[in-house]
């Protein structure tokens, strides 16, 4: 599901839900497993503050469950691997429900521009790092693992 906020920029909310509807079935995630919220940069900077101690406005802010927040320590700790989060593709994960991803479309739109993207693309590379982080992949914390994972499903479903 996918919640608008912000009615600053356009976004392409139909296409955005199909593109939802892929990942999800790519990463055989439940229907409702999680949500995305479309910010304003106020929103997103208050949020940014609040749980990361940063300022300003940020592209994407992901809040897993307690339940992910758990699987995810115990990953960084060794135990864990293997029960879903980081098996992809021989997991089900179904009947959960892994949490919440804002995304800042004004933010988007800069870095698409920054990055030479189209927006509809930028927007989708955030929701497919939201996920991944709720799914317990932390960029800040692994051996390039996120990256990886990232990239390989960038490549699988066409995003650049």
């Amino acid at each position: 599901m996918i919640v608008n906020r912000q009615l600053r920029i356009p976004v392409p909310l139909r296409d955005l839900e199909k593109f939802l509807t892929r990942v999800r079935r790519r990463l055989r995630l439940q229907k409702d497993s999680f949500t995305v919220c479309l910010a304003t940069d106020a929103e997103i900077a208050r949020w940014n503050r609040a749980y990361r101690g940063k300022s300003g406005p940020t592209d994407v802010l992901s809040f897993p469950t307690n339940a992910a927040k758990t699987k995810r320590k115990q990953a960084r700790n060794g135990a864990g691997r293997g029960d879903g989060f980081f098996a992809g593709e021989t997991s089900n994960h179904s009947g959960k429900y892994f949490g919440d991803i804002a995304i800042a479309p004004a933010v988007a739109k800069r870095n698409a521009r920054r990055f030479g993207r189209t927006f509809d693309n930028e927007m989708r590379i955030l929701i497919l790092h939201g996920i991944l982080h709720l799914m317990g992949y932390d960029h800040e914390a692994d051996d390039g693992q996120m990256e990886r994972r990232e990239n390989r499903l960038r490549r699988e479903l066409k995003l650049t």
